[in-house]
């Protein structure tokens, strides 16, 4: 079997422990799950979080509770609210998060959201 195939399984989020990670304001804690080439996570984001950096990695961002603003470098901002989800490709659009109220999130990102000039 390939390294990369993963097999069937389930994943009991209540299970995984969460590590924290510090935004210029507030916090994210993280539940992850790794496998070659691929990382899915449960993010958290604390009310009045807000990212330290500017982001350019690409990620599937899938918004499960709450809301929270993604914005571009450019200075676009977007709303996404339970039920909505953001693509983008690494290198495409360097992004950063923020969430007033707080917001629960599924990202995953890996190797297939690498950037391919094609």
């Amino acid at each position: 079997m390939n390294r990369k195939n993963i097999p069937f399984q389930l994943v009991d989020w209540t299970k995984i422990s969460s590590t924290e990670h510090k935004g210029l304001s507030g916090d994210a804690l993280w539940k992850t799950i790794q496998f070659e080439g691929l990382r899915i996570r449960i993010v958290e984001y604390s009310k009045g979080y807000l990212a330290d950096h500017w982001c350019s990695k690409g990620h599937i961002v899938h918004c499960l509770k709450g809301s929270f603003i993604s914005e571009l470098q450019g200075g676009e901002k977007f709303t996404l609210s339970e039920g909505m989800t953001y693509i983008v490709t690494d290198e495409l659009s360097a992004h950063r998060s923020q969430s007033d109220n707080g917001v629960q999130l599924l990202i995953i990102d890996g190797d297939f959201l690498k950037y391919n000039d094609d």
